[in-house]
């Protein structure tokens, strides 16, 4: 039986917009450029001021379905395994089977981090870029929102659907009050449930 992992929520750490520069360059070294737009810094670690888990979350974004295989396969060389779009149209994931994939020559095991290629305008993309610029702007949601998650980490310190679906209705307001559509919307609702 796999032992769940405990659910730790911290104070914002300053260093975590140094850890996205530093592994979004390394992989600008691998990935090609030509087949990419940007790489985004997402998440809870992107937002200033915000309790977050300690891992920071990566959007490669891609044009296309063409670009995003491209990408897929430029990753797996790295040693990343793709886990296919678990539920999010236009949205891949990956997860790392050791610390030490990727290299710069110094042999370090990287700090903890997710990683997505995502299809511009995908609802994945739009979800992660559309709360992460409205908690930017609204230093009194990321405290709400900071609170939330250490509340949430505390009441289900080993169940991260709970803790994710605790999450749910502050995340969806959010997102609802940055345009996007109802369908959207219940889409993003139905991933938060079934993640």
């Amino acid at each position: 039986m796999e032992r769940k992992k405990k659910i730790i929520v911290v104070d914002y750490d300053p260093k975590w917009a140094e850890q996205f520069a530093e592994l979004r360059d390394l992989l600008l070294r691998y990935v090609n450029e030509k087949d990419i737009i940007r790489i985004e810094h997402v998440g809870s670690t992107s937002v200033v001021g915000l309790k977050a888990k300690p891992i920071i979350d990566l959007d490669i974004i891609v044009v296309d379905e063409e670009c995003m295989k491209k990408v897929i396969t430029q990753l797996a060389q790295l040693g990343y395994e793709h886990i296919g779009d678990l539920g999010v149209t236009g949205r891949e994931a990956f997860k790392r089977p050791a610390e030490n994939i990727l290299t710069d020559g110094t042999g370090r095991k990287w700090f903890q981090h997710h990683l997505y290629v995502c299809q511009t305008g995908s609802v994945g993309l739009r979800n992660h870029i559309a709360l992460r610029d409205h908690l930017r702007q609204h230093p009194e949601k990321v405290v709400e929102y900071g609170n939330l998650k250490q509340d949430l980490a505390e009441k289900h310190p080993y169940d991260i659907d709970a803790y994710i679906e605790g999450k749910t209705d502050f995340i969806t307001n959010i997102l609802n009050k940055m345009g996007l559509s109802e369908k959207d919307l219940s889409i993003i609702r139905r991933d938060n449930e079934t993640t």
